[in-house]
């Protein structure tokens, strides 16, 4: 997974006529980032959107329940007028995105859904371990 918003500073660094060269200096840098890297104990990041779920009033359980068991997190419900109500909440991305087909199983077709990009937070421990194992498993695969 690549790294992103990391700074890197080298404070010491000798030069050699005989052993430095440019893939030296960046073989060495790639160990030390390695190690440095693992020491500082990185965590996965992932996507969480905003999401507005616009049902009937009488669905608005069912549709809590079911945004919580995605690892959803309920922020707020409106009145949308005519019986329905919308429930705003945030979600991790992977767990919405084929969000259509569960909403309209759960409300008959008279729901509506809009997802906006909210921020990126860490994916919890377990899921973490399931990703960075199955990432291994399909490096394998590809040698």
């Amino acid at each position: 997974y690549p790294v992103q918003d990391v700074c890197v500073e080298v404070f010491f660094g000798k030069h050699h006529p005989v052993d430095s060269s440019e893939q030296a200096f960046k073989t060495a840098g790639s160990m030390v980032f390695r190690n440095v890297f693992q020491q500082a104990k990185p965590a996965l990041l992932e996507p969480i959107v905003k999401i507005e779920v616009t049902v009937p009033a009488d669905k608005v359980g069912d549709i809590n329940s079911d945004l919580s068991g995605r690892r959803g997190r309920v922020l707020g419900m409106t009145s949308a007028g005519g019986g329905f109500q919308t429930i705003v909440a945030e979600v991790p991305l992977a767990e919405v995105i084929t969000y259509g087909r569960a909403l309209s199983s759960i409300t008959g077709g008279q729901g509506s859904y809009t997802l906006e990009f909210s921020h990126y937070d860490i994916v919890p421990g377990n899921i973490q371990k399931e990703i960075i194992e199955k990432a291994k498993l399909e490096e394998e695969e590809e040698e």
